[in-house]
């Protein structure tokens, strides 16, 4: 349970999927990498539909920068699911400074994420 029940910050994404189909992983390994770990490709693939699992990715990425204040890139943003829900770790010295609320969905065309932070008590 998190500790403080006031969020320092929200964000929001949502992106067409289909920015994702028309770019298929095998012939855009580099686009991929530079947004995704190897964690985050490896898990998208696992599904039928991998590229709504990829922009859903991005959208919880995008919705992390917008949330929080610091400059952040999109590999300093990991991405997991524990029991079926999305969780956020930060890759960097921001890790022990902010926790996420985070969820994402998909439906037809569009992925949406929703990002709640919250800053770590010192």
């Amino acid at each position: 349970m998190l500790n403080s029940t006031i969020p320092f910050g929200i964000g929001i994404d949502i992106i067409d999927i289909m920015r994702f189909k028309v770019k298929p992983l095998k012939t855009n390994q580099n686009f991929y990498k530079k947004i995704f770990s190897d964690s985050e490709i490896k898990y998208c693939q696992k599904f039928r539909s991998s590229y709504e699992h990829f922009a859903g990715k991005f959208a919880i990425k995008e919705a992390v920068i917008k949330a929080i204040p610091e400059k952040i890139s999109f590999l300093d943003i990991c991405t997991s699911h524990s029991k079926n829900k999305p969780k956020i770790l930060l890759n960097n010295e921001l890790n022990r400074k902010y926790r996420f609320l985070v969820s994402v969905s998909h439906e037809k065309n569009y992925a949406i994420s929703f990002v709640m932070a919250f800053k770590n008590e010192k």
